[in-house]
């Protein structure tokens, strides 16, 4: 009898991975020829639901890139629309005020899209960058896309520390202690009036209720201008890179739709301030 160790045992038989290969290689032969028998495969291995069989679909595709032959354009314009963004996305808006505080509302709300524009471009050089390396890493020594990855990767590695920079491009300990004694000595102070008398109560409520709702149009302001130039720029092109990559998610979102809701909530908060303020003031 063979122990195994023989040469009649047939080396690498009989391994998970060949049970595993079986199974997928059975799921993608399937799934568009026989969706039943495909569903059978699913539930074989344990996919129940519609994340689990997309993490089948997702193992199943062993190729490391979906369109090889359209991966390099992808790159190069992915690599450039990045370029294009970082320069003119954070660029000083356009805002329609008159008089003299036009200014103040182009900074404000340049402020605003700066911030979301710096994110968004850290967080796409962040994925693409990853992505090379786990597509680079699962790919077999002479695939062709190996070199055409591992280049991409090396690009993604040399251009991404020049798009992480200061998204506010303001020092941040300057900003920190300005910004945050500046807040709570006026908040006090408002406060210590507020509570003296019946008008003053009358004035501060009007008070908070601008800030409030200035706050409010500022940051929508903002986020809809660099969702703007995010689609503009940077959307097509991205979707593009994943597309020819293949299997691998969706690309990294903006923060505009979080600020859109941050400004609702600012809004809601002046519109609360007036009825507080005013039944404050009359009762007081």
């Amino acid at each position: 009898m063979s122990d195994g160790d023989g040469p009649e045992a047939a080396p690498g038989r009989g391994l998970v991975l060949d049970e595993l290969e079986e199974r997928l290689g059975a799921f993608q032969l399937l799934r568009k020829s026989d969706p039943e028998a495909a569903d059978e495969v699913l539930d074989d291995i344990g996919a129940a639901g519609n994340v689990e069989r997309q993490i089948v679909l997702e193992l199943g595709a062993m190729r490391p890139l979906g369109h090889p032959d359209r991966f390099p354009e992808a790159h190069r314009i992915a690599m450039r629309a990045l370029e294009v963004l970082d320069r003119n996305g954070a660029r000083a808006p356009e805002v329609r005020v008159a008089g003299p505080l036009r200014p103040v509302a182009q900074y404000l709300v340049g402020l605003v899209a700066r911030f979301i524009v710096r994110n968004y471009q850290s967080s796409v050089v962040d994925n693409v960058r990853n992505l090379y390396t786990r597509r680079e890493a699962a790919t077999a020594a002479d695939d062709p896309a190996r070199r055409m990855l591992s280049r991409a990767r090396i690009h993604a590695e040399r251009v991404s520390p020049g798009y992480k920079r200061n998204p506010l491009g303001v020092p941040t300990f300057l900003l920190g202690g300005a910004v945050i004694s500046a807040l709570v000595g006026g908040l006090q102070s408002a406060f210590d009036i507020a509570i003296a008398s019946g008008a003053a109560r009358v004035i501060a409520t009007i008070v908070l209720f601008v800030l409030f709702f200035v706050a409010s149009w500022v940051v929508l302001r903002g986020a809809a201008v660099a969702r703007r130039r995010i689609r503009l720029t940077m959307e097509r092109p991205l979707v593009a890179l994943y597309e020819t990559i293949g299997r691998c998610g969706d690309p990294p979102k903006d923060q505009a739709r979080q600020f859109a809701v941050i400004s609702v909530v600012l809004t809601g908060v002046a519109w609360f301030i007036l009825p507080v303020g005013a039944a404050a003031s009359f009762l007081g």
